[in-house]
């Protein structure tokens, strides 16, 4: 914000402002009338200059009479904030019935540094989110971790229970109020009194899992400006694509079609079908995102595991990387496609590992024009923060400054859908 300070105004001349002189028209002046002419243009002349110089004081002198810019201050207009969310037909709309497309970073950190030194990696203030909405991001997806939010399995470290609840819920409002979509996403999991690290776990564990979602839907139901990312990344059965594993990752472990010990799953696992009953049931409407498997990159049978969900609020969520499963334009029309044209689809991460810029291009013009009568896509780039080479999208956290070719690209994209 520019702010202008008062300051002791100066005259055209580079000097503060004298008072002028008197002159007196004398009868001698009258007296010549060859005088007359030039006498009448000089007393035209000064009072002319004598009402440029009380007009300058009016308009620069205060009635205290000090010399003080009197500029109108440039008022910066309040963002408007970010929009509740609901889902109708393959589209999210807004309160007011208006299509709503979100793109996107997500912001990594709050999965792991709460078990060690804070909340967040890097800064969480404004002038963060500010270098954010310089590249016109509009949703920001915030990566969790049970244990820290239910605060056990915790060791030392004293970032979990109220303090992780807190800091989280802060940076969510600080979001929503400068018009970012926040993503709460289940990232860290673990079962029984192992912790939940960044070693991702196949499923989740119905010990803790279906507590975690049972109290952050009490904590923003009613807030649907919210949207919940129910688990990052699926791979039941041994990372393999196949009925088992898509049984398993709507149903969990169950003795009927996915009993514990097999498809890769020693520990009660949570199925998706459970995780939105959990929501549902705690009277949270939001727009809830579901993963595929394989990583969420497999979207081939997602349609035909799909839960139930009483609200009709469900979204595929998908991820795609340079060396990620589905990483070619057929596998996109084959899998993806099909999908796009039923329901809202956000591509919760995408990105590469070769310091390069090329897949990602590419897959943004496929999310931007995927088929015809279907619209462009939601996708959210990983990762906005400086730590996390070669992924990482900028160099500073408060001047947004992208890295290159791979932050810059993206950010010129970006732009170039939201001039």
């Amino acid at each position: 914000m520019l702010r202008t300070q008062a300051g002791r105004k100066e005259s055209g001349w580079g000097e503060p402002m004298r008072k002028l002189p008197y002159f007196s028209r004398g009868r001698n002046l009258w007296r010549s009338s060859s005088r007359k002419k030039r006498v009448f243009l000089t007393g035209a002349f000064l009072l002319l200059a004598a009402s440029v110089i009380v007009w300058r004081l009016l308009v620069i002198l205060p009635s205290s009479g000090s010399l003080i810019h009197r500029e109108k201050p440039t008022e910066t207009p309040e963002p408007s904030p970010a929009p509740n969310l609901y889902v109708q037909g393959n589209q999210l709309f807004d309160a007011h019935d208006r299509p709503i497309r979100l793109i996107g970073a997500n912001r990594s950190g709050t999965e792991y540094q709460c078990l060690t030194y804070g909340v967040f990696d890097g800064p969480s203030n404004l002038d963060s989110i500010q270098a954010m909405l310089a590249w016109h991001i509009n949703v920001v997806r915030i990566p969790l971790n049970e244990d820290c939010w239910l605060n056990i399995n915790m060791g030392k470290s004293p970032y979990g229970g109220k303090i992780y609840q807190d800091g989280i819920e802060d940076y969510v409002h600080l979001l929503i109020a400068n018009g970012i979509t926040p993503i709460l996403e289940l990232h860290a999991t673990a079962p029984g009194t192992q912790q939940a690290t960044t070693r991702l776990q196949p499923l989740p564990d119905r010990e803790h899992s279906l507590k975690f979602w049972d109290e952050v839907a009490k904590a923003y139901r009613g807030n649907n400006a919210v949207i919940f990312d129910l688990f990052n990344e699926p791979f039941p059965d041994n990372n393999r694509d196949t009925r088992a594993a898509w049984k398993c990752w709507r149903d969990g472990t169950n003795p009927g079609t996915c009993p514990l010990g097999t498809a890769g799953l020693p520990y009660e696992a949570a199925g998706m079908q459970e995780l939105v009953n959990e929501v549902r049931e705690e009277g949270a409407t939001n727009v809830i995102m579901l993963g595929g498997i394989q990583y969420a990159a497999t979207l081939d049978h997602w349609m035909d595991y799909v839960p139930l969900d009483p609200a009709q609020e469900l979204v595929a969520a998908w991820h795609i990387y340079n060396y990620s499963w589905c990483n070619t334009s057929s596998c996109w029309l084959s899998q993806a496609l099909p999908v796009m044209k039923s329901y809202p689809v956000i591509t919760g991460e995408i990105g590469e590992n070769d310091a390069r810029a090329a897949f990602i291009l590419r897959a943004m013009s496929f999310l931007d024009r995927p088929g015809e009568n279907v619209p462009p896509q939601n996708y959210l780039a990983w990762v906005w923060n400086t730590d996390q080479k070669p992924y990482d999208l900028i160099t500073d956290y408060k001047s947004g400054t992208p890295t290159s070719p791979y932050g810059l690209t993206y950010m010129q994209h970006v732009l170039s859908l939201r001039p």
